[in-house]
């Protein structure tokens, strides 16, 4: 969904194009789920790069230092603002939805 230059990402999960999940680490899982998010951003015109705010939600917060290390991976300083919750997910460890600036064509 856009709006007012600004797009709004749904969660994405560790999941492959067909609906499988995919990754048999939380690295792995956590990884899919940023080029989900990515991907995404980019047929919208914009990237993660240009992430306001993101919501990530853990099987375990006991993942959350790790988390952040793979977070560095995808997104760039100033990092954008953060909510992170532990859900019982069921099948997979991590969801993370966003909000993303879409940059003004140049």
């Amino acid at each position: 969904m856009v709006h007012g230059g600004v797009l709004y990402l749904a969660g994405q999960g560790p999941f492959d194009a067909d609906g499988t999940r995919v990754g048999d680490t939380f690295a792995d899982q956590v990884r899919q789920t940023f080029a989900n998010l990515q991907a995404n951003a980019e047929a919208a015109g914009t990237s993660l790069h240009n992430a306001l705010r993101y919501g990530v939600y853990l099987r375990s917060l006991d993942d959350f230092a790790e988390f952040n290390e793979l977070a560095k991976e995808f997104l760039i300083e100033p990092y954008p603002a953060r909510t992170t919750i532990e859900v019982a997910l069921r099948g997979f460890d991590v969801e993370i939805d966003a909000i993303v600036a879409i940059p003004d064509p140049v």
